[in-house]
């Protein structure tokens, strides 16, 4: 089954890219604000959008390392204005030297997004979700999958600084992002494994600089034109154990990940780099990178549109 979600996706997406392009939508915009699609945390509104694919390649804790391989995909698709879900999953590859391989695809997971603010003149949304890692969908060779399901209620904001004074300049261009949530497993013991099975504190966060808002809202520096299409980014993606965590270690893991994400009409590409925060998160610099395309504004009259409700108006985006 979770082959053939992949290669659904992966069809669905070709058809997209073989369809003729539309006017422009507003995507995640708060006032003249963009929130791109962040690569290792998710952004603060509920949208019509695909990645596809994101992929990591990474060094694992263990000693000596493994090399891990992550592809995934997602879809996201509004219910409502205010109201989105998600569909997702990822393929993973974990390598021993000299050892065992471990590969296939981890469980499907579902978001569910609620849009709970979006402040224009102060460039603030806020968002809540629940995420859902199915337990038993994924392939229990995989590394990654688990037979418990976990369930996952999440926090999201960001807020933009163009509602700074004018002195303040080009401080204007910068945003921050951030998530919170608080990880429940279906069952508290693993019978298998004869171990806990911990509650954890998934958070994390981003801090942004938009060369397009630093364009089309502060000064026109006439920059060359891939520069003006730039959002330089670092990401933290952190997780530190909450309760039920009996034999194992309290250290919080993570990676911060400095990167730039490139912003197009219908479509973002980003890559960062992932750097562990201590010897418990993993070896050596990793890479995440991503293809994320717009459905809203890639096909504004039908998928691009809410399933429920009235037809969102067509807005343009600023002049990158």
């Amino acid at each position: 089954m979770p082959a053939l979600r992949a290669s659904q996706t992966f069809a669905l997406a070709l058809l997209f890219t073989a369809l003729s392009y539309s006017a422009a939508f507003a995507h995640c915009f708060v006032g003249a604000r963009f929130f791109p699609a962040t690569l290792a945390i998710d952004d603060p509104c509920v949208a019509d959008e695909l990645s596809l694919p994101t992929i990591s390649w990474s060094k694992t804790a263990d000693t000596p390392p493994a090399t891990e391989w992550d592809v995934s995909t997602e879809i996201s698709k509004r219910i409502t204005e205010d109201l989105g879900i998600s569909i997702g999953d990822t393929w993973s590859q974990i390598h021993q030297p000299g050892g065992f391989t471990n590969a296939g695809f981890g469980n499907l997971e579902t978001t569910l997004q609620y849009q709970l603010l979006k402040d224009n003149s102060h460039e603030f949304a806020e968002l809540l979700g629940l995420i859902v890692d199915w337990g038993g969908t994924g392939a229990s060779n995989s590394g990654i999958a688990t037979p418990y399901t976990l369930l996952t209620p999440t926090y999201y904001f960001g807020k933009g600084f163009g509602d700074l004074p004018d002195q303040a300049g080009w401080l204007r261009a910068f945003a921050v992002t951030g998530e919170i949530g608080y990880q429940i497993p279906s069952r508290s013991f693993d019978v298998v494994q004869q171990a806990a099975i911990p509650q954890a504190v998934p958070w994390g966060a981003s801090i942004q600089y938009s060369m397009p808002y630093l364009k089309s809202e502060i000064k026109d520096l006439s920059l060359p034109d891939f520069i003006n299409h730039l959002i330089l980014i670092t990401e933290a993606q952190m997780t530190t154990p909450a309760a039920n965590n009996f034999g194992n270690s309290w250290v919080t893991t993570g990676t911060i990940n400095p990167g730039a994400i490139y912003v197009g009409s219908y479509f973002q590409v980003g890559l960062e780099a992932q750097v562990p925060v201590n010897r418990e998160s993993g070896h050596g610099i990793g890479v995440l990178g991503q293809l994320h395309l717009y459905l809203d504004d890639m096909f504004p009259q039908t998928l691009g549109q809410p399933l429920i409700g009235p037809r969102t108006a067509a807005v343009q985006k600023p002049n990158f």
